[in-house]
């Protein structure tokens, strides 16, 4: 039985570091955890993993700091850097010390597995481009080295017929290599192409976009559309001293699933919504074709309310799909704080109902943002709504809304049960409900999936901060220009 190779935690005990655990070992790894330095030193002693994802706290050290030491020992490590907030200064120093991934909250299993394979994939090709440059550039040194010519067709025969499309170029974006696959995906012919402009040779825009893109820094996700419908996922890697690399794999086939799984949901949706609402119709009409028993008025209610519920749900399907197939173009000038009013007067009916202390508080300096006013609206009504439908009767609920660093932060907190910590990271996924929503609390499981899509297609971010017991704050940054 092969050995399982061997990643290292060194992470603060915390619910993120049981979450990255039962993950990596699910993926087929073996996990070691450190929770302190010695304890880190003596695994790296032990037995040298294949990645290691430090904290940005670990311990009583700064995270940063001992990646980089670590680093000095075993230059070819990848590293993954966990950071409890997502600051662009934090990730850009990440990099420059040379780590391999960033990692923040909120967080899902699938996004540590992408990133670790991303990360390891990274090193491998970063290796096998590092090396092959060396033989490219400094034949002098390889005939020193002694470096026989059939090592060295070996490693180009690898690079020249992986899967993969691979691109490296210098720090002017000058092709240095292009590989087979490349030369297939785009078309080109035999002749040489080393020393050519990546831009002369190559015509795709969105290529091109991201070739524009990638002075931003390292691209993990880019995708290449051609006019035949293929799709590649494109990733940009700097290389230190030589320029940079672009790697892509052919996601077609996962679009096209995709795009069936979609146009199958809609399709069923939309041929519910028809027969719902006649269907919903007609039990308004007995009401009134003579008098009703006491217990046959309380079925049709019971009817009518199980009705309304899959017409919510059907009418949710239908708007996440729009979303989700970049519908949502429309774009003005609106005034989030006018916005937000509108929104909280909607619900004041359900708070005197349940007896609950609505308290907001909208700066005064907020600056109007281009965007879509209905699927904003869309966007805090959900949120709001979910705070006052988990709040408990004479509960408090808190919305704030206010300016910070070009960015426009909404902040909507309630005082409900809470959300366990495993769980926080799947809020945001279609059909998930939290394990202990109180009974009779209705939902569909896609409110806050259509807030993400809401907030992810005005380039913003959303994420949820919550104690058991002690309530959630919701959190969305929409930046004030696109």
């Amino acid at each position: 039985m092969a050995k399982k190779e061997l990643i290292l935690l060194a992470l603060n005990p915390a619910p993120i570091l049981d979450l990255m655990e039962r993950t990596l070992r699910a993926g087929g790894y073996e996990v070691a955890v450190a929770n302190d330095r010695s304890g880190l030193d003596k695994s790296v002693q032990e037995a040298i993993p294949i990645l290691m994802i430090i904290g940005e706290k670990f311990a009583d050290q700064d995270g940063l700091s001992v990646a980089s030491e670590l680093l000095l020992r075993f230059p070819t490590l990848p590293i993954i850097l966990y950071a409890d907030h997502d600051t662009t200064g934090l990730a850009k120093s990440a990099l420059k010390r040379g780590l391999s991934g960033y990692l923040y909250p909120p967080l899902k299993m699938q996004d540590i597995v992408d990133e670790v394979q991303k990360s390891l994939v990274r090193a491998r090709h970063l290796g096998d481009w590092l090396r092959h440059e060396v033989r490219r550039t400094t034949s002098s040194l390889v005939e020193q080295a002694e470096i026989s010519e059939a090592e060295r067709g070996k490693l180009e025969a690898i690079i020249a017929n992986i899967q993969d499309g691979v691109i490296v170029m210098d720090d002017r974006q000058k092709i240095l290599f292009v590989n087979r696959s490349i030369r297939d995906i785009f078309g080109l012919d035999g002749r040489e192409l080393a020393g050519k402009s990546l831009a002369d040779v190559i015509q795709n825009v969105d290529l091109k976009a991201m070739m524009i893109r990638s002075s931003e820094g390292p691209l993990k996700y880019h995708e290449i559309n051609f006019d035949d419908g293929r799709v590649f996922n494109a990733q940009y890697t700097p290389i230190p001293k030589i320029g940079a690399a672009v790697t892509m794999q052919d996601i077609s086939y996962l679009k096209e699933l995709d795009r069936l799984k979609s146009d199958f949901i809609h399709t069923v949706s939309h041929d519910l919504r028809s027969p719902l609402t006649s269907i919903l119709g007609y039990t308004e009409l007995i009401e009134r074709t003579g008098p009703l028993n006491q217990n046959q008025t309380e079925f049709l209610h019971r009817l009518q309310g199980s009705i309304q519920h899959i017409t919510a749900l059907v009418n949710d399907l239908l708007d996440l799909g729009r979303l989700e197939a970049g519908f949502d173009t429309r774009r003005e000038v609106v005034q989030l704080a006018s916005i937000l009013k509108y929104s909280l007067d909607m619900f004041d009916s359900q708070v005197r109902k349940k007896n609950i202390k609505l308290v907001n508080d909208i700066g005064p300096d907020l600056i109007p943002i281009r965007a879509n006013p209905i699927r904003i609206r869309q966007m805090m009504d959900n949120l709001i709504g979910n705070a006052i439908k988990y709040t408990p009767d004479e509960g408090l609920v808190s919305v704030n809304m206010f300016m910070q660093d070009n960015q426009i932060i909404l902040k909507v907190q309630d005082t409900g049960p809470g959300i366990p910590p495993e769980e926080q990271s799947h809020v945001f996924e279609k059909f998930y409900r939290a394990t202990n929503a109180p009974d009779g609390v209705e939902g569909s499981g896609l409110g806050l999936a259509i807030v993400k899509s809401i907030v992810d297609s005005h380039q913003g971010r959303v994420w949820v901060e919550s104690n058991m017991g002690h309530g959630s704050t919701f959190i969305v940054i929409l930046p004030t220009q696109e």
